[in-house]
């Protein structure tokens, strides 16, 4: 008696992710960068972060004015291009945020709307939000961020303008394999105030 074919399986697919932790873009970064944020900032030490961009150059030499986003990246980019990760997820510890209006904590980071064009200049995915500098320029800083990221478009997970979209995955689709599910809780063993927790009603 013959038997009917059995349908094969479908190959095992691999999705490979890039995870990097702590990208900070604020600071000097922002600074030499084409639209930086007003220098002022909130630290003991430093008030300026036009100083940060002097005291690089004291120990590596000159550096452009008004570089272009992928200039940050230096050789990193190059190797990250290489190695072709079906999805790039970083945490960027850096408020995307002109406001004025910042949370004393000490050290504040913050970067231009206009400048977020580096993260696009690493094909970045998703933005990972839930840490201890999301709201470093308080809830007009936080909400400036969303809409950047929404505007670029990349994809955050662990923040939002209310407790259901804070608590909401990052969903990465990626053809032809599947998809990646983002999730970021933020902790206050990470130094992060309880009172800037998402309600129903309020952002984080």
């Amino acid at each position: 008696m013959g038997t009917s074919a059995q349908p094969r399986p479908e190959p095992h697919q691999i999705i490979r992710v890039f995870l990097c932790g702590d990208v900070m873009t604020g600071r000097g970064i922002d600074q030499i960068l084409p639209h930086p944020c007003n220098p002022e900032l909130h630290e003991d030490w430093v008030q300026s972060a036009s100083d940060y961009v002097r005291l690089a150059e004291q120990a590596n030499g000159k550096i452009p004015a008004h570089v272009a986003p992928s200039y940050i990246w230096g050789a990193a980019l190059d190797q990250l291009n290489q190695m072709r990760p079906d999805a790039r997820v970083i945490n960027l510890e850096t408020s995307v945020t002109r406001s004025g209006a910042y949370f004393p904590k000490g050290i504040n980071y913050r970067m231009s709307p206009e400048n977020a064009e580096c993260l696009l200049a690493a094909g970045i995915d998703c933005c990972v939000l839930g840490n201890n500098h999301v709201l470093d320029w308080e809830r007009a800083g936080l909400l400036e961020t969303l809409a950047t990221l929404e505007r670029l478009p990349i994809k955050s997970a662990g923040a939002g303008r209310n407790l259901a979209q804070a608590r909401a995955p990052a969903i990465l689709e990626i053809e032809g394999k599947g998809r990646v599910a983002v999730f970021s809780f933020a902790s206050v063993t990470s130094g992060v105030p309880r009172n800037w927790a998402a309600t129903h009603k309020v952002p984080e």
